[in-house]
C-alpha cells in the first residue's frame, strides 16, 4: 500500500498557486526528502497531507482522506515541525504528559527510557535545557509514539550541525523500521543525504525530479571535463556546468557511464549539487 498519493493535487492562496497539479507515489517503509527552497509549495504539500488546509484533486494518506477522515488519520500520523520551539516554561514531566494525553499511540514508559539515557530530569524546565537537551526531548515523544507516517517539516532549523546529525542518527537507529515512513522536508540537503531512500525536489508548486536514490545513482553522473573535450561534451547536452578550480564540471542525466568516462574524470554528483542544478533560476 502507499503511504502518500497525490493526483493533480493543487492549492491556490487567492491569485497565487501554492501547489501546481502534482502527482507523486510513495510506497510504504521509506524515508523520503521533499526538497525545495522557501516558498516552493513544501510546507503546504504537508498540510494538505495532514489534512490541515483544504485543496483540489486528490490525496491519499494512509489510505484515507486528510479532508473526511482526519481523525481517524492522525491516530497513525505523527507530526514535527522545528524542534527548537517548545515552551521555557515546560517541564520534561509535562511535555510526557501532554503528548500522553493528546496521542492515542504514545507509550510513556518508553519515553521515560529514553529520557533516562539522557541528561534531562523530569523536573528540568526547557529555559534550563540546551539546545541539544531540548532535541534529546523531542526525540523522546517522538521515538515513543508507535506512527506509521512521521512527517518531519525543517525539523533541525537552528540547531548546530551536531545535534542535527544526532537527530537524524537517533531516528534511524531507534525509530525506523519496515512498517513506517518518514517524510523530511528542509532545503538542507547535505545532513539528510545519507538517510534518505527517495528523493523529491519541488519548484514554484511543481515536483521536478522524484526518484529512488538508487535510480539518482544512475541517472546522474558529474565530470571534470578535460580541456580538449569541452566540444564533445557539450554535445551531449550537460543540465548544468559550473566551474571547478578552473575547470568545467558537467552534469548529465541519463548519459551512460562509459561514454562518460572518455571525456574525463567521473562521479556520482551530491545531492546539494543536483539540487543547485535543478533549482537555477529559482534564486535570482
Amino acid at each position: 500500500m502507499s503511504a502518500l498519493s497525490a493526483k493533480g493535487l493543487t492549492k491556490r492562496y487567492g491569485k497565487r498557486v501554492a501547489v501546481d497539479g502534482i502527482s507523486f507515489d510513495i510506497p510504504a517503509g521509506r524515508i523520503v526528502g521533499l526538497i525545495g527552497p522557501n516558498g516552493s509549495g513544501k510546507t503546504t504539500t504537508l498540510k494538505a497531507a495532514l489534512g490541515l488546509i483544504p485543496f483540489e484533486g486528490e490525496l491519499s494518506v494512509l489510505g484515507l482522506d486528510p479532508r473526511t477522515q482526519r481523525d481517524q488519520l492522525m491516530q497513525d500520523v505523527c507530526f514535527i515541525a522545528d524542534v527548537a520551539i517548545l515552551p521555557r516554561w515546560l517541564r520534561v514531566s509535562e511535555a510526557i504528559d501532554f503528548v500522553a494525553g493528546v496521542h492515542p499511540r504514545f507509550d510513556r514508559a518508553k519515553a521515560e527510557r529514553y529520557v533516562a539515557n539522557t541528561k534531562l530530569t523530569p523536573s528540568m524546565k526547557v529555559k534550563q535545557m540546551s539546545k541539544g537537551m531540548i532535541v534529546q526531548l523531542h526525540l523522546a515523544l517522538v521515538m515513543a509514539i508507535d506512527a506509521k507516517l512521521l512527517v518531519l517539516d525543517e525539523p533541525t532549523l537552528g540547531l548546530d550541525i551536531i545535534y542535527r546529525k544526532q537527530f537524524y542518527q537517533n531516528l534511524l537507529e531507534d525509530y525506523f523500521d519496515e512498517n513506517k515512513t518518514i517524510v523530511i522536508t528542509t532545503h538542507q540537503v547535505e545532513e539528510i543525504e545519507h538517510i534518505l531512500t527517495d528523493l523529491m525536489f519541488i519548484r514554484e508548486g511543481k515536483i521536478v525530479l522524484s526518484a529512488s536514490m538508487d535510480e539518482i545513482g544512475e541517472r546522474y553522473t558529474e565530470v571534470m571535463v578535460a580541456a580538449d573535450k569541452v566540444t564533445a561534451a557539450n554535445a551531449l547536452a550537460p543540465i548544468d556546468t559550473r566551474t571547478v578550480f578552473g575547470k568545467p564540471v558537467m552534469l548529465f542525466d541519463g548519459v551512460s557511464r562509459t561514454q562518460l568516462a572518455t571525456l574525463g574524470e567521473t562521479r556520482n554528483p551530491s545531492l546539494a549539487d543536483l539540487f543547485v542544478a535543478t533549482m537555477k533560476g529559482t534564486y535570482a
